[in-house]
């Protein structure tokens, strides 16, 4: 039977969904630690679904302000995808590679920004090569919009587009830990999060790619 909604997954669906986060999380720090030059420890990722007010809620509610890096996704998976980075994140990233801490996410050169940008490129990529490994899928992304709002206005933006599927998200909650060394300074530890809101026909060829029942 055809998905209709994301409310129609069943546990070995969610199964499926946490092992490509497991995966798309040890790429990320992989990437984050060639890219910053800094060793980099993870938590075990916490993957749910979610529908989208309490996605805002869990992100510290509709006024809190985050950064986000949106991508649209075309190919053998069609939707977008969405990372979230909370000032923290944004804060230790700028300290560690421009060795200056901004007053607030809105405190960013033009390069930081950019800088800021190309982390969202390595977290969604890094998703987005584990669906590749497990299923063989491909899928090209857009140039990404960088926007730094409140949570609530980024996240409509999603909400509308993706109405007609229902509510639902897949929501990736990632705690990434900085250090210059095992016992050396060690930043903050950085929490960001990957909303991925993919088209139910796409969501459905994974399964089916898979070998898993829909």
């Amino acid at each position: 039977m055809a998905l209709k909604k994301m409310d129609d997954l069943t546990p070995v669906h969610y199964d499926v969904l946490r092992e490509i986060g497991n995966i798309g999380q040890g790429n990320a720090a992989t990437a984050l630690a060639a890219f910053s030059n800094k060793l980099v420890t993870i938590d075990v990722p916490n993957v749910r679904v979610l529908d989208i007010t309490q996605a805002i809620e869990y992100l510290g509610g509709p006024e809190n302000i985050v950064t986000g890096i949106l991508v649209r996704l075309r190919g053998d998976i069609n939707g977008m995808m969405l990372t979230i980075l909370q000032s923290g994140f944004v804060k230790n990233l700028i300290e560690m590679v421009f060795s200056r801490t901004p007053a607030d996410q809105f405190d960013l050169s033009e390069i930081e920004t950019s800088f800021v940008q190309e982390i969202g490129n390595i977290l969604s990529g890094s998703y987005l090569n584990a669906i590749s490994s497990l299923s063989g899928m491909c899928t090209d992304v857009s140039v990404p919009y960088v926007t730094t709002d409140m949570v609530g206005a980024i996240l409509a933006v999603p909400a509308v587009e993706f109405a007609e599927i229902g509510s639902k998200v897949l929501f990736i909650d990632d705690c990434f830990t900085f250090s210059e060394g095992f016992h050396d300074k060690v930043y903050t530890a950085s929490r960001s999060n990957m909303i991925l809101i993919p088209e139910l026909q796409s969501l459905e060829d994974l399964f089916t790619r898979l070998s898993i029942p829909v």
